[in-house]
């Protein structure tokens, strides 16, 4: 009964049964008598006893709170749980608790009651069993309880009850102790039916009671009218929270719909700052006029090649200001543009620009190189550092709406090959409309873009700044990974709005002195995306005296929904915590905290997030199953057709109506601000000769997150140098694992899953080395333990590679940093 239970279902997630019962909160609700009377009618036509139907309602409050669908609670065996004339009055005490465990996912609620009864029966002949051979008899891990919570059913003469306050609640000081955290007693008063809630005292047990109360009546109901109801859609928000949490926190603010296009917004700013500087690059800068002027006269030229609403053009050029003419061109043409990397891995480029098939191809030198035979004959390029003679004033697209599209981005599919999100005009504008009232952005402003243009953070930075009048300086990727460098670019240039990832910023604070010429005296906001934002890594950003406190933000929202979901503005105290908060929705969106069958989640719940509002987008290019799978119909709102996105983000919402970030809950993760499907770097493990199977798992968390793939595979000398070699040419270097352990067989569960405990860590085969040579004289051997500590392993010889062994750019900018300490000066 217990053996392929290996995840116990704890109510919010809370393990401990070890406190000494005493800082318990309580409360008790009578149910109304119409509910009691209704609930003892249907027990009773359908011949099974009230007990049952409590028992049933306790897992499904268990289950709602825990996230689980097979169910294990303890219940407290009274040997007189069936009830009649004189229970309450029989000889002996008979207590015993056992875990009795309900499934709650595939019947009818009838099926459900039913099958209660008889699992009761049978735990009644086993009521003087051993509650530890029970938790011995599951798959749980020794040191997690295999339930947290307890339900105690009773019968009690009328008189003994205690009458509540006259609006049903009362908190009351019980005298009867107990160490699990979650209790619910239910006393039968033979007409009456008195639920008390007693729950460790930073949970609410009047809501407790409220879910109880409301699962009940759900019972009532779907045994009157829908008995063949599944017993998971049985109901346990109470309305008012219900309507908390879909309605008034996601209550409409404003309406925030442009009428114009992005590069129309641009062209505003041009005409009425025409010399003031838009963009910055290297020594090179250029003024909203001629950037404007510049951009026109490619737009004319694309238009005259074809380029058309919802048409693609494909840019793939080197961090430069003829980036940004190119893609301000390709909107002005009233075609998409789609970003390409020339750092990225040949084989991923080849995959985005098969499945995109555009037919213009933008591109520099750089980009031609790295594309190589990608290119198609029947594919137009145009070299984008050729002056053109074409008119420079704004082209006028006729058929162009909002509605078209404006860029797809590609991120991670889990088949193997990277999926293209659509994102339309309008969606971009009303983000930029629906969080004016954030910030006070303005024409002396400026922003510095250090991510790549194919990561959709580059959206928010350069349609901020260039849509606002501010100036751009584009950040040349080997300062980007300098912090040192990075940080006299800041000052250099005076940046005041700073966006970038965690990990990224983190090198950053470490350089700051306590003088004036800090970055806290600079910066006005500092947005911090793209993974998940551990908040002490700022209190040392928050020590340094300052005359300025520039606001920082951390940012969440995936492609899909254009840029940015919602927003958390940061305070000093938030680095004393250690979740990780992604603050409240952007205006115009809806957000939902949805269980696995798109029911709302109890607040305090962990569920997966799912986003409605204007800023979803169209979906997947060529992808409409996935799209059709990703983005249903949003059932919470009243505009028809509108539709929602499942993020696969786990997350709970706190008491004030901010959202904490807990995870995935798929095989996605996001490492150094990308997001990775883990299933796309397995197929391509997969792929190999020598690779029968291949899981790979993130291990760490924060700054130290990496990558580990396993491999069932024979042996072979140089196993990990080969893989590694083999991965990084078909993927971009963010997604290649660090090391590659080799197995004989997957560890598998008792149940046929993959045993991921078991999975052992990375030993000193699992990298790519070069054969060990003891590293020679002071500087080596310096570098020698720098990598070994910053890569987590034993030794490094002195013909490894740094990036071989699982090195990438933000461990380089910490070797760099170690290096310079200790008196070594290096450059990236």
């Amino acid at each position: 009964m217990l053996g392929d239970i290996d995840t116990p279902a704890l109510p919010y997630g809370f393990s401990s049964v070890h406190e000494d019962g005493h800082d318990v909160a309580e409360s008790l609700v009578m149910l109304p008598q119409s509910l009691s009377d209704r609930l003892r009618g249907r027990a009773q036509r359908i011949g099974v006893t009230l007990a049952s139907m409590c028992h049933l309602a306790w897992a499904q409050v268990i289950s709602r709170t825990s996230g689980q669908e097979q169910v294990v609670f303890g219940t407290v065996l009274f040997g007189r749980m069936q009830g009649g004339s004189g229970s309450d009055r029989a000889m002996g005490v008979f207590i015993n608790t056992l875990p009795l465990r309900i499934d709650v996912s595939g019947r009818s609620v009838e099926d459900s009651v039913r099958q209660t009864q008889v699992d009761l029966a049978a735990l009644l002949e086993c009521e003087h069993g051993s509650l530890a051979i029970a938790q011995r008899c599951s798959n749980v891990e020794p040191g997690t309880p295999l339930f947290s919570s307890l339900l105690n059913y009773r019968h009690k003469n009328r008189q003994s009850l205690e009458i509540p306050d006259v609006d049903g609640y009362k908190s009351i000081n019980g005298q009867e102790r107990t160490n699990y955290p979650f209790v619910m007693t239910v006393d039968d008063g033979g007409n009456t039916l008195a639920l008390t809630a007693k729950v460790v005292k930073q949970f609410d047990p009047t809501r407790i009671c409220e879910y109880m109360q409301t699962a009940l009546r759900s019972i009532a109901d779907a045994l009157d009218y829908s008995p063949e109801m599944q017993v998971r859609a049985i109901e346990v928000l109470p309305t008012l929270e219900r309507e908390l949490l879909l309605r008034t926190w996601n209550a409409a603010e404003s309406t925030y719909q442009s009428q114009l296009c992005i590069h129309q917004l641009f062209e505003s700013q041009a005409e009425q700052s025409p010399n003031a500087t838009a963009v910055v690059f290297e020594d090179q800068e250029i003024s909203y006029h001629d950037l404007n002027s510049r951009a026109n006269s490619l737009a004319h030229h694309l238009i005259d090649l074809g380029a058309k609403p919802d048409s693609l053009v494909a840019i793939c050029v080197d961090r430069s200001i003829a980036m940004m003419i190119g893609l301000l061109a390709v909107l002005k043409a009233g075609s998409a543009y789609v970003p390409l990397d020339p750092t990225f891995a040949s084989e991923r480029l080849h995959d985005i620009l098969a499945d995109a098939s555009p037919s213009i191809l933008l591109a520099d030198k750089s980009g031609v190189d790295a594309l190589g035979s990608s290119i198609s004959d029947s594919m137009v390029v145009v070299d984008l550092n050729i002056l053109l003679k074409k008119p420079a004033t704004n082209p006028y697209v006729p058929d162009l709406k909002t509605n078209h599209l404006a860029y797809i981005i590609y991120t991670s599919g889990s088949t193997g090959k990277p999926k293209g999100v659509m994102v339309e005009h309008a969606q971009v504008t009303r983000l930029f409309d629906a969080t004016a009232a954030w910030y006070k952005f303005n024409s002396s402003d400026t922003w510095l873009m250090t991510h790549t243009f194919c990561f959709d953070a580059s959206v928010w930075d350069i349609w901020g700044a260039l849509n606002r009048g501010c100036k751009l300086v584009i950040s040349p990727q080997n300062i980007t990974r300098s912090p040192k460098d990075l940080n006299s670019l800041i000052h250099k240039h005076g940046v005041t709005v700073l966006h970038m990832t965690p990990s990224a910023f983190r090198p950053l604070i470490r350089l700051q002195s306590k003088s004036q010429h800090n970055l806290r005296n600079r910066l006005n906001y500092i947005f911090l995306g793209g993974e998940a934002l551990e908040p002490a890594i700022l209190q040392s950003w928050y020590d340094i005296p300052s005359t300025n406190s520039p606001q920082v933000v951390n940012v969440y929202g995936p492609t899909e929904i254009t840029v940015h979901a919602s927003h958390y503005f940061l305070k000093p105290e938030d680095c004393k915590t250690s979740i990780s908060p992604i603050g409240k929705r952007i205006p115009d969106l809806s957000v939902y905290v949805l269980d696995t069958y798109g029911h709302p989640v109890p607040l305090g719940v962990a569920g997966e997030l799912h986003v409605g509002g204007p800023g979803v987008t169209r979906g997947y290019l060529n992808r409409p199953d996935l799209t059709l799978e990703r983005f249903p119909l949003d059932t919470f709102t009243d505009i028809e057709g509108a539709r929602m996105y499942k993020t696969g983000d786990l997350v709970r919402y706190l008491p004030d109506g901010n959202l904490i970030f807990m995870g995935r809950n798929d095989q996605q993760v996001k490492i150094r601000g990308y997001r990775i499907e883990l299933g796309e770097i397995e197929a391509r493990l997969a792929d190999h000769s020598v690779v029968r199977e291949a899981v790979v798992i993130a291990l760490g968390e924060g700054t130290s997150k990496r990558l580990v793939a396993y491999v069932v595979a024979k042996p072979m000398e140089g196993l990990a140098y080969t893989l590694r070699s083999y991965i990084s040419s078909k993927l971009p270097d963010y997604m290649i694992p660090a090391a590659f352990v080799r197995l004989n067989v997957m560890p598998l569960t008792l149940n046929g899953k993959l045993d991921r405990r078991a999975l052992p860590e990375p030993d000193v085969d699992s990298f790519a080395s070069e054969g060990y040579v003891a590293p020679q004289g002071e500087v080596e051997i310096a570098l020698a333990t720098i990598w070994a500590e910053l890569l987590r392993i034993n030794r490094v010889g002195r013909n490894d590679n740094f990036f071989m062994l699982g090195g990438h750019s933000l461990l380089a900018v910490q070797m760099i940093e170690r290096l310079r300490r200790i008196g070594f000066e290096m450059s990236v």
